[in-house]
């Protein structure tokens, strides 16, 4: 039995969870700074930081005490490193290294992005929709899709990742905060469009796709400039069909999400697909993907959707099995690619 303490402070969640054998979650803690931001209209990257710095030892020691067990009774320490904001990875990483220096454990650099891979790895009182991600599901296509991150990865194996696409501008997450922006509605624009869009029709205003025919990647930045000339349209008018707007815009970038990872389950014979990030809490996405993928589909229940401690400790796990393990000299990388760790023609 193993027992890893997990702590992600990537972007603006301070979270620290305590992980059995990479998959039991024994405590899961999550510091959000939704609120503070809010006024932002975004993540204020030092403000951000500097929360970290506040919440980072209350929420490891809350960690701990909702999993009942001493540092002494820890077999390792995981940490995201990377990508994410520098000042918010910071923090995680030197209270990961004071953490291990003081208890003489393994320290554990974990990729943000393999992170959520590891979320459907996890259980979690049967929450996770569809199935429950299984080795003998290999290889599966994953969709990681949050504020920062729209990517489909080819994963063979554990540790064996390919890179098939990614955004070529906004992100997917970042595509939903401006559109809401936009709209006159609140911050985080995903919960605050779904919601609107549940009043409105998908088919409403024809937007566009950004196929980008040949490959994996994506583009939502002329779908979101499509949206701004479609509410300008609407000044010096009563009222802007908010909620229109919102389903239409939605339909739209789940139509591109699912679509492409789809036709790579197909192209690369995939057992299984795995939708994970924050964005992939949005209930239209996940029912589309439902619908459309012939591939069994594996999405992680709400709470572990967005950024925690537990999927970090969950990858970490299968570091540790295999005896991998980091030195003092980690340091945080801010645009960390999520590379192979294994050589899949062995």
């Amino acid at each position: 039995m193993a027992l890893i303490l997990g702590i992600e402070t990537s972007c603006d969640e301070t979270a620290a969870a305590v992980v059995q054998d990479g998959c039991k979650i024994l405590s899961s803690v999550v510091a959000s700074q939704v609120v503070l931001h809010a006024q932002y209209g975004g993540v204020f990257p030092e403000i951000a930081s500097r929360e970290h710095v506040l919440k980072i030892v209350p929420v490891i020691d809350e960690a701990m005490r909702e999993a009942k067990i001493a540092f002494d009774d820890l077999d390792a320490i995981a940490v995201t490193y990377g990508p994410g904001l520098a000042g918010s990875l910071l923090v995680g990483v030197n209270a990961a290294k004071a953490i291990t220096f003081a208890r003489d454990l393994p320290l554990i650099g974990v990729n943000h992005l393999e992170g959520h891979l590891y979320a459907t790895w996890l259980e979690a009182a049967g929450a996770t929709v569809g199935i429950p991600a299984t080795e003998e599901q290999f290889p599966l296509i994953a969709l990681i899709v949050s504020g920062g991150h729209s990517e489909i990865v080819l994963m063979r194996g554990h540790g064996d990742y390919e890179l098939l696409g990614h955004t070529l501008d906004d992100a997917a997450g970042e595509a939903f905060d401006k559109v809401a922006r936009l709209l006159g509605l609140s911050y985080p624009g995903g919960p605050a469009i779904q919601k609107a869009a549940e009043q409105g029709s998908p088919t409403a205003f024809k937007l566009p796709r950004a196929w980008l025919r040949g490959t994996y990647d994506f583009s939502f930045s002329g779908l979101k400039t499509a949206v701004l000339h479609l509410v300008q349209s609407f000044e010096g008018k009563k009222r802007v069909p908010v909620a229109d707007i919102a389903a239409s815009f939605q339909t739209a970038v789940a139509d591109v999400l699912v679509d492409k990872t789809r036709q790579a389950a197909e192209e690369f014979r995939a057992r299984q697909i795995v939708l994970a990030g924050g964005v992939s809490a949005n209930a239209h996405l996940r029912k589309m993907m439902l619908a459309r993928s012939q591939a069994p589909v594996s999405i992680p229940p709400i709470k572990l959707c967005v950024d925690n401690g537990a999927m970090i400790a969950a990858a970490a796990w299968r570091h540790f099995e295999r005896g991998e393990r980091s030195g003092w000299e980690l340091d945080v990388v801010p645009a960390l690619k999520l590379q192979s760790k294994v050589d899949s023609r062995q």
